[in-house]
C-alpha cells in the first residue's frame, strides 16, 4: 500500500444532477432523437446530444454557443449526457448544425408531446392557463430577417414595434408565453413579428392550447389585450362546453377571464 500511487480526480457537477432528473422524466434525449435524427454519417456528435448540451447550458451557464466546449470541459461530461471521448467534439459548428435541423423539424408536435409528458409525469393541472407577452430586443440590423420562407418554413420578422423594454430604437420580436397556474410551467410559446399587436395573438394561442391540452373547457387568463371582439367571439364560438348554471359558471370554465393591465 505504501508504494501505490493515487490520483485525485475532481469533477464538477453543479445543479446538473437535479436538472437531469427532470430531463430524464421528460425523455428529452429520446424526443430529440425522434424529431431531430442524425442523418449524416460523418457527424461525430449527434444532433440530439448537441441540443441537450445547449439546453443544459441555457439552464445553468447561459454562455454563447462558441463557448459551449469550454463549459462542457469544466463539468463532468456525463452530466451533459456525453461519453468522455465525446466531450472534445462539442464545437460551435456541431451545435449550429443541430439547430439547423431543429428549425426543419416538426417543433409544434415535439413541444406538444413534451407538454403532455410533463403533465402526466408531474401531475400538472391544465385547467387554468395564464398568457402574457413581451418584446425581445435585438442589437443590429438583421436586414434579412423579414419573415421570409426558408425551406418551406416561416422565419421570424425582426422589426421595430412597441417596445416593452422602452427601447424603440432597437428591432424586436414579440414573445408569447402561456403557463399553468400550477407552478407556472410553460405550456405553449411562440414568437411573432416585432410589430405584431398583442390583441391579435390570442385566437391562435387559444387554438394551440386546445390541441396541447386536448380540451376546450380550461380557464384562459390574460391581460386587457384579450378584451377585443374578434378574440372573445372566436373563443366563445369555438369552446365546446358552456355552463348554464350560474354557480357552475363562477369558476369560469370554458370562458376567458380578463385581468386588468398592471
Amino acid at each position: 500500500m505504501k508504494n501505490r500511487d493515487f490520483a485525485l480526480v475532481t469533477e464538477r457537477m453543479g445543479p446538473l444532477p437535479l436538472v437531469n432528473h427532470f430531463l430524464d422524466h421528460l425523455g428529452i434525449e429520446e424526443t430529440f432523437e425522434r424529431f431531430v435524427p442524425t442523418t449524416h454519417p460523418r457527424v461525430k456528435l449527434s444532433y440530439a446530444k448537441a441540443l441537450g448540451i445547449l439546453l443544459r447550458s441555457i439552464l445553468t451557464e447561459r454562455e454563447p454557443i462558441y463557448r459551449l466546449g469550454e463549459v462542457v470541459e469544466s463539468y463532468d461530461p456525463v452530466q451533459f449526457g456525453l461519453e468522455e471521448h465525446e466531450a472534445g467534439e462539442v464545437k460551435d459548428d456541431s451545435v449550429g448544425r443541430a439547430l439547423e435541423r431543429l428549425f426543419d423539424a416538426d417543433r409544434g408536435s415535439m413541444l406538444t408531446e413534451l407538454v403532455v409528458t410533463a403533465a402526466q409525469e408531474f401531475g400538472l393541472d391544465l385547467g387554468e392557463l395564464h398568457n402574457d407577452s413581451t418584446s425581445i430586443r435585438f442589437t443590429g440590423q438583421y436586414s434579412n430577417a423579414k419573415g421570409r420562407s426558408i425551406r418551406g418554413r416561416r422565419a421570424p420578422f425582426i422589426t421595430y414595434g412597441f417596445s416593452k423594454d422602452h427601447r424603440p430604437d432597437l428591432k424586436q420580436l414579440l414573445f408569447i408565453l402561456t403557463t399553468t397556474k400550477d407552478g407556472a410551467v410553460p405550456v405553449q410559446f411562440r414568437c411573432e413579428a416585432g410589430n405584431e399587436s398583442d390583441s391579435r395573438t390570442h385566437e391562435e394561442t387559444w387554438e394551440a392550447l386546445c390541441r396541447v391540452t386536448g380540451r376546450r373547457d380550461f380557464l384562459y387568463v390574460a391581460d386587457g389585450k384579450l378584451c377585443n371582439a374578434e378574440a372573445m367571439d372566436h373563443i366563445d364560438g369555438r369552446r365546446a362546453v358552456r355552463h348554464r348554471d350560474p354557480e357552475k359558471s363562477l369558476g369560469g370554465q370554458g370562458v376567458p377571464r380578463v385581468d386588468p393591465d398592471p
